[in-house]
């Protein structure tokens, strides 16, 4: 009895070691040059550093592998890298793998929307074991925000041919605070804390990511302690959970830093019409869709940047539904109810709320004569067969904002390519030359009045239907003990978290 008594108790010690976790989808490569989409995201971040990193309030950048950093003058910054640091092989961390990562990035041998992030670096130069030089050709806004980006190591990956397709990228190495202990796709994936992390070991052993692909059972698996961390959507936290729930977790609801689009592809002639697009926007109501969603959980979003960055333009306000416009401006591109215009909208079942919202916009749309048909696919099918290679009318889809955007990114036309982010195929010459004016302008103030010009320009252009900005709701174990909340979250210190 008494030997069954320890057994049991060990059981307990070993669940309490593991931090219970859901994603709606299997990750696509775990390697944080290559990760684009949010499951890969989410995991390499937990098993690579960059050289720099956001503070717990998103507010000043600091140092993450390196120790110290400053700017000699303009065009020319040095990293002091701190040292002992150890890959999960155990082989140390060096200068020479920050210039690997470098020189990998801007190869041939990738296409990664990240490497237009280093365009404008000169030369990366090894100084010494942990120390090195990057000159850039000319002042660049983003200069240590680019140093964001997670390390791989040269010692594995130098002789690699193929990264794209590379082992690498399902069993990785990385220098974070957890380490890749088994990956079973549509299963389970497990990460085991890295006994000689450079800021100390974490104090949770494991976390163990489930992938459940539909939306209600990951909620079912919150309610019933299977997951010790969860979102929760608007619907169910106003009107599905009982005071029972509320005394075994704690929720954390704050505005995200991402917003929800629908995306035309302007590479198709019907598209490329602007009284159609016109048309389009002012035949949805934006403001019904949030309230029909997500209660008062969700903002209007009304452009390309969100509320609270200086890129914002508040004076840009979103349109208001007005049916007997869009038809004129459809009739005079040559639709009516006789000849509608009609386009599919594909969008992931990866969020419980998005096949919802193409609901509503088909909805909303008809009363415009518009006829929508609605698509909705397996996340990693949607990313490879329809966005990626470009094949749809329309994508409702999202994007996840750094606190300082790179308009680069998304909306100039060289981004227009394999592997980048301008996946509609936007092409407007005077925001190709803003953004291009813009990458060089160190005075915060003047860089401010850039974006938000190119704000009022994309905004008009409608190459997306900007929609909604949603508020996070997380649920968390009561059980687990010292988070401490910041403007960036919960995460910021979870190598502290004890359950």
């Amino acid at each position: 009895m008494k030997k069954l008594f320890c057994l049991l108790l060990l059981s307990c010690s070993i669940y309490a070691a593991t931090l219970q976790l859901a994603t709606s989808s299997n990750p696509s490569r775990l390697n944080p040059i290559l990760a684009t989409d949010s499951a890969s995201s989410e995991i390499v971040g937990h098993l690579f550093n960059g050289l720099l990193k956001y503070d717990k309030d998103s507010k000043e950048i600091i140092g993450d592998l390196a120790q110290k950093f400053y700017f000699r003058d303009n065009t020319t910054l040095i990293f002091e890298l701190k040292r002992g640091v150890k890959w999960h092989d155990l082989e140390e961390f060096t200068a020479k793998d920050v210039l690997f990562t470098y020189e990998t990035l801007i190869s041939d041998k990738i296409a990664s929307p990240y490497s237009a992030e280093f365009r404008f670096v000169k030369s990366v130069k090894v100084l010494d074991k942990y120390t090195l030089e990057v000159k850039y050709k000319k002042p660049y806004f983003k200069a240590l925000e680019t140093w964001m980006m997670g390390i791989i190591p040269e010692h594995i990956l130098k002789n690699e041919e193929n990264l794209m397709s590379s082992s690498f990228n399902t069993h990785p190495i990385g220098t974070g605070p957890y380490k890749l202990t088994q990956l079973e796709h549509s299963k389970n994936i497990e990460l085991t804390a890295f006994d000689a992390y450079f800021e100390g070991k974490p104090k949770i052993e494991k976390i163990s990511y489930h992938v459940i692909g539909d939306s209600m059972t990951r909620f079912l698996m919150l309610k019933s302690l299977q997951l010790d961390i969860g979102s929760v959507e608007p619907m169910a936290y106003e009107r599905q959970l009982q005071k029972s729930f509320f005394e075994k977790f704690n929720i954390y609801e704050k505005i995200t830093r991402s917003y929800t689009y629908l995306g035309f592809n302007l590479r198709k002639k019907k598209f490329q019409n602007q009284d159609v697009r016109k048309a389009l926007s002012l035949a949805i109501n934006r403001q019904e869709l949030v309230d029909i969603l997500f209660f008062k959980h969700a903002k209007v979003c009304t452009g390309p940047f969100l509320p609270g960055s200086s890129a914002f333009n508040k004076n840009v306000k979103a349109p208001t539904q007005n049916i007997e416009e869009a038809k004129k401006l459809l009739k005079k591109a040559g639709y009516d109810a006789n000849h509608p215009f009609k386009f599919e909208i594909v969008t992931s079942n990866s969020s419980q709320i998005r096949p919802y919202a193409a609901q509503i916009l088909q909805y909303q749309l008809k009363k415009a004569n518009v006829a929508v048909t609605l698509r909705v696919m397996e996340w990693q099918a949607f990313l490879n067969m329809v966005v990626f290679p470009h094949k749809f009318d329309a994508i409702l889809l999202g994007w996840g904002l750094s606190p300082t955007p790179d308009p680069y990114l998304f909306w100039h036309k060289d981004s227009d390519k394999k592997g980048g982010f301008n996946l509609v195929g936007y092409n407007n010459p005077k925001v190709n030359r803003l953004i291009e004016e813009s990458q060089s302008i160190i005075d915060r103030e003047k860089l401010s009045l850039k974006w938000q010009e190119m704000f009022q320009i994309i905004t008009d252009d409608n190459p997306y239907l900007f929609l909604y900005i949603p508020n996070s709701i997380t649920a968390v174990n009561k059980n687990i003990q010292h988070i401490e909340p910041a403007l960036s979250g919960i995460w910021h210190n979870y190598i502290r978290w004890e359950k």
